[in-house]
């Protein structure tokens, strides 16, 4: 019998750097949420460091890599980012499992979309390479479309990490509408795993509709942070986390 693969769930810790950046000093921990989720089962964990440092700094991220590094092949450390040289420097430095390099609109709160598909190919070529032969994994942020799916896999990506805003924003209209967002995405990731790209998705996944996305072709990883920590100020971050795992059907 054939035994269906869980997507892997690695929590975007974010949003306990906002808290903590909201007062000043070190409370809460992010290496300490980090620990957290670890021990609740967590195979993975996400920074997303802006250039304004406005939740995660490169302090942070260097302590995270220092904490996860015992357990390095075990627990995902991955980064995400804008592809700006200071950004690239540290994640050269700190050389994490991967990296998803998410394009940024200048005052967006969070983000707004994926790469488009006439971004320009030299640069993003050279920087997937480089990252690559410092054995990093390379995912690009893209919309759920066919003609991404394809610039992704021309740039030498990894991975894709679909966007998937628009499917919950669609599954929160009702079941009609989600099934049939999801139907889009499940042909982009189908496009996507034919062109030998792996299947990462994120941004407003939550409890509600993990249950139905989690069935995605070939979906690798799911990256959640703000459902989920908001989840924890209720129940705790361990149970926070459990309760994904099981979403997730681990």
């Amino acid at each position: 019998m054939t035994v269906a693969r869980c997507p892997r769930l690695s929590v975007n810790v974010n949003k306990v750097a906002t808290i903590r950046n909201s007062r000043g000093g070190s409370v809460p921990g992010v290496v300490e949420a980090v620990e957290a989720c670890v021990a609740a089962g967590a195979p993975g964990i996400t920074v997303h460091p802006r250039a304004d440092e406005r939740h995660i700094t490169s302090a942070d991220v260097r302590d995270i890599a220092a904490a996860l590094a015992p357990r390095r092949g075990t627990i995902e450390y991955n980064i995400e980012g804008d592809p700006r040289a200071d950004l690239l420097a540290l994640i050269h430095e700190v050389r994490p499992d991967q990296v998803t390099l998410v394009p940024v609109k200048p005052g967006e709160i969070t983000s707004q979309a994926g790469w488009p598909a006439d971004t320009p190919a030299a640069e993003i070529q050279t920087i997937v390479r480089r990252l690559q032969a410092d054995a990093i994994r390379v995912s690009l942020f893209i919309d759920p479309v066919p003609e991404a799916a394809r610039w992704a896999a021309a740039m030498g990506a990894d991975r894709i990490e679909l966007y998937t805003e628009p499917f919950a924003h669609a599954f929160a209209q009702g079941a009609e509408s989600g099934r049939a967002s999801f139907e889009a995405y499940a042909e982009v990731a189908a496009l996507a795993h034919d062109l030998g790209l792996g299947i990462n998705a994120g941004h407003d996944l939550d409890l509600s509709n993990l249950p139905l996305f989690r069935t995605l072709p070939h979906l690798d990883e799911v990256s959640i942070g703000h459902a989920l920590v908001s989840r924890a100020l209720f129940v705790g971050l361990d149970r926070s986390v459990r309760e994904y795992l099981a979403a997730l059907g681990a």
